[in-house]
């Protein structure tokens, strides 16, 4: 793993269980100091006993615009400038898209994409007036793939990772430096109490859904994934000169990823001569 040459400030989004508490975790055992947001204040409790003075507990909502912004000040001046955000905070929604509610949407979007924004956004002018930083998005494989099953979900996370991959390229001459990480399967309670699940309703969806569903429920608790492993993998991203903009975590997930990009680089190129067919025939007409 990549060391740091002094310990730093992690700011890490929902860190009462699984992949941010794993990263919490190992940069605590780092010797890092982490402020890690919780919903409820026992969680809060538990995560300021894991390592007393360095491990810091902040009540948080991240669909709260002015409370992420809040709290990214105070620790600032309470606990010391953020070194690296990592912004994990999210869950899943599983449901076909026609059984799903736009309600279902506008709540996935909330958290996972709009909670990400704000927190992003309340680091960078702290970042920024120091040149330096990093930004790790926790995002999914499903941000770069699709599967039948999660529209919703691998929504948001398609939107994260275009969001991070832009500011990525708005703030690298400012010594900033953001990466989107995309999980695989990793044994998290992410299948479990962190996924929403719409009712089924519609039987010709039946074929599709039935399956997807049962698989994900078999598999939770099982997964291929090692949370520790991730987090530490997570670390050597913060400490690295030159972390990539995207991070594919897991074999499942690089598997998966590669194949999924394969096949639409495959229609690309099968479609190119129709692509090209749209252009005027004498190109372009620039000011002169």
């Amino acid at each position: 793993m990549t060391e740091h040459p002094s310990p730093q400030t992690f700011l890490v989004t929902g860190v009462s269980s699984g992949l941010g508490r794993a990263v919490a975790e190992v940069a605590l055992e780092a010797g890092h100091t982490v402020v890690g947001t919780v919903r409820s204040p026992s969680d809060a409790e538990a995560f300021a006993a894991l390592a007393p003075s360095r491990s810091v507990a902040r009540l948080l909502d991240v669909t709260d615009d002015a409370a992420v912004f809040r709290t990214v000040d105070d620790v600032e001046e309470t606990v010391g400038p953020i070194d690296v955000l990592v912004a994990n905070a999210g869950y899943g929604h599983e449901g076909i898209f026609e059984e799903s509610t736009m309600a279902d949407l506008r709540r996935q979007f909330e958290v996972n994409v709009y909670g990400t924004v704000a927190t992003v956004q309340a680091v960078l002018p702290h970042m920024r007036r120091r040149r330096g930083g990093r930004i790790i998005g926790i995002t999914s494989m499903a941000g770069l793939i699709t599967v039948p099953g999660t529209s919703f979900y691998q929504g948001s996370k398609y939107a994260v990772e275009g969001i991070l991959e832009t500011v990525g390229k708005e703030v690298a001459h400012l010594g900033i430096h953001v990466t989107a990480v995309a999980p695989g399967s990793f044994r998290t309670d992410w299948a479990g109490r962190s996924m929403v699940r719409s009712d089924r309703s519609i039987p010709d969806y039946d074929e599709v859904m039935t399956p997807v569903r049962e698989h994900r429920l078999a598999a939770s608790g099982n997964q291929l994934g090692d949370p520790r492993k991730a987090g530490e993998a997570i670390l050597t991203i913060a400490g690295t000169p030159h972390p990539p903009a995207h991070l594919v975590l897991g074999s499942d997930g690089l598997r998966l990823v590669t194949a999924g990009r394969a096949a639409v680089d495959r229609e690309i190129q099968t479609w190119a001569e129709l692509s090209r067919s749209t252009d005027f025939p004498d190109g372009a007409q620039l000011p002169g």
